[in-house]
């Protein structure tokens, strides 16, 4: 399979390029904070994006990926299979801090080291724009924490509350550089 990585722009990318994605993952347990603590959860549920879904965050890449954001796009042909986006704004008390917005590989091409790659370029491109860490916001789901965890990602140091606010059963996350 020969997937080709690229910097995403207007050439590339479009309200449509995310038509073929397939955002399905069937959650059985979930990371929760319970009085301090990590603890594994069963909590079943499905996640799994309608085409409207995916024409929305496309639509939100497309609108970023050249003002606020730099995204990230594996491709197979023209088919878009994983995406990463690091903000801009770089936030932070003790650190320098970019945020992933989004990080996504298509079911079929999870576990073939995609998510490896799209994370190597947004760690590139957080050095470009002066950061010293990426900040996650990560699904509390067991796999999506094994596959942070696998990239080097760790609790976050310093938690974003308007981020922890916005997806309360996340859990906060950091790569350092």
């Amino acid at each position: 399979m020969d997937i080709r990585y690229e910097r995403l722009n207007r050439d590339n990318f479009h309200e449509h390029s995310l038509d073929d994605f397939i955002r399905h993952q069937e959650i059985h347990e979930i990371w929760c904070n319970v009085e301090g603590q990590w603890k594994l959860a069963p909590n079943e549920f499905t996640e799994n994006w309608s085409l409207e879904k995916c024409r929305e965050v496309a639509a939100d890449v497309a609108a970023h990926m050249e003002t606020d954001q730099s995204a990230f796009g594996a491709f197979l042909g023209e088919r878009v299979v994983g995406f990463i986006t690091v903000c801009h704004q770089i936030f932070g008390k003790t650190a320098r801090y970019a945020q992933i917005d989004c990080f996504q590989v298509s079911e079929p091409f999870r576990g073939q080291g995609i998510g490896k790659r799209l994370f190597s370029l947004a760690v590139e491109e957080l050095k470009k724009i002066g950061g010293e860490k990426l900040y996650i916001s990560a699904h509390p789901s067991r796999e999506s924490q094994a596959a942070y965890r696998a990239l080097g990602c760790v609790l976050a140091k310093e938690i974003n509350e308007k981020l922890a606010a916005e997806e309360p059963f996340d859990v906060q996350m950091e790569y350092s550089i």
